[in-house]
């Protein structure tokens, strides 16, 4: 009996730890690098996950660069590589809210004051023709009556999170970003947030590349499940019900 299971074991094939690769909106930063580690705590792959702008992620899937899954911050983003993504795997999975964030301790104030006391300072904002949460915001400043008074004094970022760093530096007065992103910024404090009426709704969308990777789409599932659910939950986004 012995012999034979030394036989078996000898022809049995491991299991293979695979790498997924994961582009995802800078802005999902620290939500996502938890529940990175909560999917390969389950299932001993590896996740690699490349931050940045949505639009700058999408040029580069267009361009041919090795990913098996992308979240985007926008839905605009995701439409720009539809030839890229696997059919039936796209799905619509967090929002946000759009708040103005400036130096810690910053007191609260009606936006409708952001001008003055703005004076010859600068507000950080993500890209505004590219950037989502720069597109949200420049859209919410229009949609108050606000974007003429401080259009000029707009300090554009590559991302949502350099936005973010550049108040917590110090280096721009109040900056626009979501409501996740000021929670995980200890530098900086929340002044205000933006009508959810004053911009279009903020969509995390989620699909799989044409890689065909089993894995990406089981951390596709786990990215809907209720582990992946609480940890965005936790850290300021709240989820959507596929539809």
């Amino acid at each position: 009996m012995l012999r034979i299971i030394i036989c078996l074991m000898a022809f049995a094939v491991p299991v293979r730890a695979e790498q997924v690769t994961v582009f995802a909106a800078a802005s999902l930063k620290g939500a996502l690098d938890q529940v990175a580690q909560g999917w390969q705590a389950q299932n001993g792959h590896t996740l690699v996950v490349s931050y940045g702008g949505s639009a700058a992620l999408a040029k580069q899937i267009e361009l041919g660069a090795p990913a098996d899954v992308f979240l985007s911050a926008a839905p605009e983003w995701m439409d720009a590589v539809a030839g890229n993504i696997v059919v039936g795997s796209r799905v619509d999975f967090l929002s946000n809210t759009l708040v103005l964030v400036g130096p810690v301790g910053a007191n609260a104030f009606d936006l409708q004051e952001l001008p003055a006391r703005l004076g010859s300072g600068k507000l950080a904002m993500g890209l505004l023709t590219s950037v989502p949460a720069g597109q949200y915001g420049k859209a919410a400043l229009i949609s108050l009556g606000l974007w003429p008074a401080v259009m000029t004094s707009v300090a554009e970022t590559e991302n949502v999170r350099a936005a973010l760093a550049l108040v917590a530096r110090g280096e721009a007065v109040f900056g626009v970003v979501y409501g996740s992103d000021a929670q995980a910024e200890p530098g900086v404090s929340m002044v205000a947030q933006f009508p959810e009426a004053s911009h279009p709704k903020i969509v995390y969308t989620a699909a799989m590349l044409t890689s065909q990777s089993p894995q990406a789409a089981e951390f596709l599932t786990y990215l809907q499940g209720d582990a992946a659910k609480s940890v965005f939950a936790a850290r300021g986004f709240s989820t959507l019900t596929p539809q």
